[in-house]
């Protein structure tokens, strides 16, 4: 094995990729809504809409802290640096949760678009309840191996095909409207503005019950700060990268969820056939524009979410090669001599996702898209702590340190961000959950953040060793 140290070879490009195959826009169209209309009916839109306000805020913090900071370790390097070593490792821990079960999210979303993609084309008719789970571990297996080639391979080709994809959606999105706007879809919907209002059977709670797949959505936008060590211009590039690639989310999520539900309409009848759907956009394609572009579609949010699964892979991988570095852990720490990339790190992440998805469905006898939206769930409310860490952070670094680094009044936006994330969480553990299917997903989210402050109270003096390694890292030398 190399050297500790990481390859710098990504320009502000590849950055975006990395980040935009996390929050793979194409995947997240074509599914996530469908775990947010349980909760918020026909105003997903207006979910998708809190999340895009949450992530706009809450992307502040990130851009200022990277524009001083670029570290592998992301909010591990980002929080220890402004508030703490201790909080830095509970948050690194956390961040390492959430990209853990967005590979189960994404592996699993792999297996189901690809099963819907091999029926669509009659390759595998008739699939047995296990096609989902084959794909996935595919899906997962090709995944390592990509992630521990150079990145420079990886995000070049997740961007090519995320953009392909991407594309199509929004050339559906358009005909389908205008289908719509003049009285020519084919089920006899139309545009029905009702979807940015808040229905009675879902009330606020609903709505910001529903937000949390909007956030998943987003979920991604700031891997690219893991990449600071690899990017040529890091505290330029990564920057710009988060704050574009949270901007164009926003638009997107917001205007392509509206008329997914428009398309399926508003009623009753068309809420249910937009939960069942295989393929969200997909179905819409088919339907109003003919059966080949919907299966292009399905074969696209496939790939989307295998790029997603990739950058989980990268983000985790990274992520925990900087903690284990500051640890003294040379086995996590270890770089690959041939491609200079974390490759024992990128294999326990792998085995961690594999081990967590055979043990939901074999124990519980959980199908595809239940492990999907429970590890969704469960990944994003620690993500949301891991937000509010990394913003109280910022805030602290930013105007409450030595020096000003923002003027007095751009506070207000990072407190605004804190208030948006608090209401997210509040709302999806008030009222406690009767199920417990449903109460053990914040129960889960919890134990794992709540083992991270466990070892750090039993490791005192491995906190104050990766504290000391925080301080004197180069990367983030403006916290001295």
């Amino acid at each position: 094995m190399a050297g500790k140290s990481l390859v710098k070879n990504l320009n502000v490009w590849e950055a975006i990729g990395i980040s935009v195959a996390l929050m793979a826009p194409s995947m997240a169209a074509n599914i996530n809504p469908q775990g947010s209309v349980g909760h918020s009916g026909r105003a997903v839109p207006l979910s998708f809409g809190i999340a895009t306000i949450g992530v706009l805020l809450i992307a502040y913090g990130f851009v200022r802290l990277c524009q001083y900071f670029n570290h592998a370790g992301s909010v591990y390097g980002f929080v220890g640096a402004t508030t703490g070593a201790r909080s830095g490792v509970v948050a690194g821990w956390g961040l390492l949760g959430t990209y853990t079960f967005y590979g189960c999210v994404t592996s699993m979303a792999a297996g189901i678009f690809g099963a819907d993609f091999l029926n669509k084309l009659g390759v595998w008719k008739n699939q047995p309840t296990w096609s989902a789970f084959l794909i996935g571990a595919v899906a997962l297996v090709l995944g390592y191996w990509l992630a521990v080639v150079p990145a420079r391979n990886g995000t070049r080709m997740l961007l090519t095909f995320e953009g392909v994809t991407v594309v199509l959606i929004l050339i559906t999105t358009v005909i389908v409207f205008i289908k719509l706007a003049t009285g020519h879809a084919p089920n006899g919907n139309h545009v029905d503005w009702s979807v940015f209002s808040i229905p009675k059977s879902a009330g606020f709670n609903g709505v910001f019950v529903g937000a949390v797949f909007g956030f998943l959505s987003f979920a991604g936008f700031e891997v690219s700060s893991t990449l600071g060590e690899e990017t040529n211009n890091p505290r330029k590039d990564i920057s710009r990268a988060m704050l574009g690639t949270a901007i164009f989310g926003g638009f997107y999520f917001v205007i392509v969820t509206a008329v997914e539900v428009m398309g399926f309409g508003t009623n009753d009848a068309g809420i249910k056939a937009f939960g069942s759907s295989g393929s969200l956009m997909g179905d819409l394609g088919t339907s109003f524009i003919g059966s080949w572009i919907g299966t292009m579609i399905s074969l696209g949010a496939c790939v989307s979410a295998f790029g997603c699964l990739l950058a989980c892979l990268v983000g985790g991988s990274r992520l925990s090669f900087a903690m284990a570095r500051d640890a003294g852990n040379t086995h996590l720490s270890a770089i690959g001599e041939k491609n200079g990339t974390p490759v024992n790190a990128t294999r326990i992440m792998t085995l961690a996702v594999l081990f967590i998805v055979v043990v939901w469905h074999l124990v519980w006898n959980k199908q595809a898209f239940d492990i999907f939206a429970g590890s969704g769930v469960i990944g994003t409310l620690i993500l949301l702590v891991v937000y509010l860490m990394v913003t109280v952070g910022a805030i602290r670094f930013i105007f409450f340190g030595s020096t000003k680094r923002a003027p007095a009044w751009e506070i207000i936006i990072p407190i605004l961000g804190i208030g948006m994330l608090g209401i997210t969480v509040w709302e999806n553990i008030h009222p406690w959950p009767t199920a417990w299917a449903s109460r053990a997903l914040p129960i889960a989210a919890a134990i794992w953040l709540v083992a991270g402050i466990a070892f750090i109270a039993a490791k005192p003096a491995l906190a104050n060793k990766m504290g000391e390694k925080l301080r004197n890292d180069e990367n983030l030398s403006a916290a001295r």
